[in-house]
């Protein structure tokens, strides 16, 4: 590529849409149906390119073609669904209870998790869903070490469950 051909299609990154669009007309002699900038932007690039260079061999335009001919294209959806033709439309989504895996370092749900800190001993027990710990219900041991020191701490930490079980 030339620089001048270089310096004309670094210009048209520069233009506006309707500068765009202008160019269009003036290059392919119709109006663009699209107002998006790159894409107009590529297409005169590549016709600035084409017209200056030359454009596909004849030998690629026929290959093209026979590649689009092979195609299947969908335009359109398929009219015959179960919904057009009036019958019920089959359940696709599957209803059902899915439990998460418990982590396997903790230990069974009645189980209770004892920890010093600062003098106090922290005792809570391991429910099917959560934690309890004084007669509160918690989501994670994440947030009772919170509740217990103020600070953000790993609860799998706090309590040693990283690799061996404390239990009582």
């Amino acid at each position: 590529m030339s620089t001048n051909m270089a310096k004309e299609i670094a210009a048209l990154r520069q233009m506006t849409v309707g500068e765009l669009r202008e160019k269009y007309v003036e290059l392919f002699g119709e109006q663009s149906r699209s107002y998006h900038k790159d894409f107009l932007w590529k297409r005169l690039a590549w016709r600035m390119q084409a017209l200056a260079e030359g454009d596909l061999s004849e030998r690629a335009r026929k290959r093209a073609a026979e590649l689009a001919n092979d195609a299947d294209l969908r335009v359109r959806a398929p009219a015959e669904t179960p919904a057009a033709k009036g019958e019920p439309v089959p359940q696709r989504t599957a209803v059902g209870v899915l439990t998460a895996p418990s982590d396997r370092r903790l230990p069974m749900p009645g189980a209770v998790l004892t920890r010093e800190y600062k003098g106090q001993t922290v005792r809570v027990m391991v429910l099917d869903r959560g934690f309890e710990y004084d007669g509160k219900v918690y989501r994670s041991l994440s947030a009772i070490a919170k509740v217990v020191t103020g600070a953000h701490w790993s609860g799998y930490h706090f309590f040693g469950l990283n690799g061996r079980e404390e239990t009582e």
